[in-house]
């Protein structure tokens, strides 16, 4: 059995592939925002006096915090379904590597 290719190529090609990302992240940076621009037609005309309501700043409540049964039971429900969904995943996986695997090499055959 022969090396094919050294480490020295897999990591030369590694760093051409994470500076062309780098790249790639900075150079959509750059682009325009999406932001519309004012209209100079619209702007307020200084021989027109502002119309509206007056506006009066009243302070707010703070929000009620939150019952610790609540919080508890957030934690424990999305553990739960954090587990669940991890088990169906781990056993979803082990199926399909299994089947590759068998199906790849042939090991019923024998």
């Amino acid at each position: 059995m022969s090396d094919c290719v050294s480490i020295t190529e897999v990591t030369t090609a590694a760093a051409w592939i994470v500076g062309l990302a780098i790249v790639a992240l900075v150079a959509t940076g750059w682009r325009k925002t999406a932001r519309a621009t004012a209209n100079p037609a619209r702007a307020r005309r200084p021989d027109r006096a502002p119309t509206g309501v007056e506006v009066t700043a009243m302070p707010a409540p703070l929000a009620a915090r939150t019952r610790w049964w609540k919080r508890l039971w957030s934690v424990v429900a999305g553990s739960v379904l954090a587990v669940w969904v991890g088990a169906i995943l781990a056993t979803a996986l082990g199926f399909g590597i299994a089947w590759v695997i068998i199906t790849l090499t042939s090991m019923l055959k024998k």
